[in-house]
């Protein structure tokens, strides 16, 4: 069971070295939903001190992904809040003092090896196949011989000294107790030359000084999670509830999923990046519901979920550990359920910025009168822009190999058109009810089946072989539209076929 500390407090601790991913984001709600249900508090903190790695813009777009999800912070860079700075670049003495805390306290130590002498450290180890460890050279240096050469100008890092006995016992909340033998792990480095610190002591520092009580994050960190627990262990700090999450395996199942299998994916229409997902069409509330189940699960049989269902079903108890293939198709299906829960205005207001970035202007009256017309249709938003778009063109143009109806030469298709087009002048009720049953009563008359007769009106005042209802969509279009539509249709048989 979860251990119970109030309040709950975690924390979202990204580095701003690229793109939010899925996993990134998946952590991310977990915290939000762990802290939310609980009346705790959700932190966001930036994990900038690998300044090598570090990319501009790269913070500003992991924030606006993580709003884009629906996830609101109580803390965090751009709002503050009581234990700030949120970024670690702006913590950097505080981490320095805690380093020396440690020496003082024996359990770090000064090291001068240069990157030469550790590179061939590691290849001697490697030749005998044994761990590429650090050897330890630095370890027993006095203290103040090393302070002396630190005086002197002497490049040098900061190591935990690990014990080089016994072992580590990490408790995992998902994966229960993991027992690491001492002797096979690092003495790893804390604080590098250029004095930044690292994530081992940067983290463990920052979460005990944030008073974070639960430390959810990747199962990448399962192999330096000893090290974290030694250095809360070695202040004498209560460590945090460990959750490591499962890993996320590519759809094939095979693998582990990675930044590298992004360009393989855009091929066919998907991303494994937030910041994509609102371009290619899904909806916030469906991203959520399906990375919400890769990992964790109410019950054996309920799959839709909002963002208020979450935060009152989510328990850390519920998660799997077992490794997850990213499902695409389930993303699909889950998009179509939201797209089906959205009011028409909403819905209107969604697939808007689609028909506008491909210059369209679709004015969102008329969308909210299409939406629940292309409501069934949808898998994407982007989906009503090929459905829909006629709606809104000035101009339709026309294929030759469909225009003509099917069976039918160019002269006959003019008479049934101009029958068409004469029996919709007539009508005075223009609604979908009065449209059906006067097409319906000419198609008889003509002799003509449904396939042959609606598909050359669907082509006539579309220009697409698919289009959403046909009778409803005329009634949106408006009179005026569809006999001037029709008419055009017919001057283009005329003229080229």
């Amino acid at each position: 069971m979860t251990q119970s500390i109030q309040p709950v407090r975690v924390r979202f601790a990204p580095s701003p070295t690229g793109h939010l991913h899925l996993g990134g984001g998946r952590t991310a709600l977990y915290d939000y939903l762990l802290a939310r249900k609980n009346g705790g508090q959700f932190v966001l903190r930036i994990e900038d001190t690998d300044r090598k790695r570090f990319v501009e813009g790269a913070e500003e777009e992991l924030l606006n992904s993580l709003r884009w999800m629906g996830l609101s912070w109580d803390e965090g860079p751009d709002i503050g809040g009581p234990y700030g700075p949120y970024r670690q670049s702006e913590r950097k003495q505080i981490y320095q003092e805690y380093g020396d805390k440690l020496v003082e306290m024996g359990y770090a130590y000064y090291c001068f090896c240069t990157p030469e002498r550790l590179a061939k450290v590691r290849e001697e180890k490697q030749k005998k196949k044994e761990p590429p460890l650090y050897d330890r050279t630095c370890r027993n240096i006095p203290l103040e011989e090393a302070r002396q050469r630190i005086a002197a100008g002497e490049p040098h890092v900061l190591r935990f000294k690990t014990p080089d006995e016994g072992v580590t016992v990490v408790r995992d909340l998902l994966r229960g107790e993991i027992t690491f033998e001492n002797r096979t792990l690092d003495d790893y480095i804390l604080i590098k030359s250029d004095g930044w610190a690292l994530y081992h002591l940067a983290a463990a520092v920052d979460d005990h000084l944030m008073k974070i009580t639960h430390v959810i994050r990747g199962s990448e960190w399962l192999p330096t999670s000893p090290l974290h627990s030694l250095i809360h262990q070695a202040f004498g700090w209560q460590e945090p509830v460990w959750v490591h999450l499962s890993v996320f395996l590519k759809p094939s199942g095979k693998g582990k999923m990675s930044k590298r299998e992004a360009a393989e994916l855009s091929k066919d229409g998907y991303s494994i990046f937030v910041k994509d997902m609102e371009g290619l069409g899904y909806l916030p509330e469906a991203v959520v519901n399906w990375i919400a189940l890769m990992g964790w699960s109410y019950d054996d049989h309920t799959e839709f979920f909002t963002m208020q269902d979450l935060i009152e079903k989510f328990s850390l108890e519920k998660l799997n550990p077992s490794p997850a293939a990213i499902n695409f198709s389930k993303l699909d299906h889950f998009n179509k359920l939201h797209i089906k829960e959205l009011s028409d205005k909403e819905l209107a207001t969604r697939m808007q910025p689609f028909f506008t970035h491909a210059g369209i202007s679709a004015d969102i009256e008329t969308l909210e009168k299409i939406a629940p017309i292309v409501r069934e249709r949808l898998t994407t938003l982007d989906d009503a822009l090929e459905m829909a778009k006629f709606f809104f063109e000035s101009y339709i143009t026309y294929d030759v190999e469909r225009i003509l109806m099917e069976g039918c030469t160019n002269q006959e298709t003019l008479a049934i058109g101009t029958q068409i087009l004469a029996a919709l002048e007539t009508i005075q009720e223009w609604n979908t009810e009065t449209l059906d049953i006067n097409m319906r009563k000419l198609m008889e008359e003509e002799g003509k089946q449904a396939r042959q007769f609606f598909s050359f009106l669907r082509e006539a005042i579309s220009g697409q072989k698919v289009s959403p209802p046909l009778f409803e969509s005329m009634h949106i279009l408006g009179k005026p539209v569809v006999l001037q539509r029709l008419q055009h249709a017919l001057n283009f048989i005329q003229k080229n076929c």
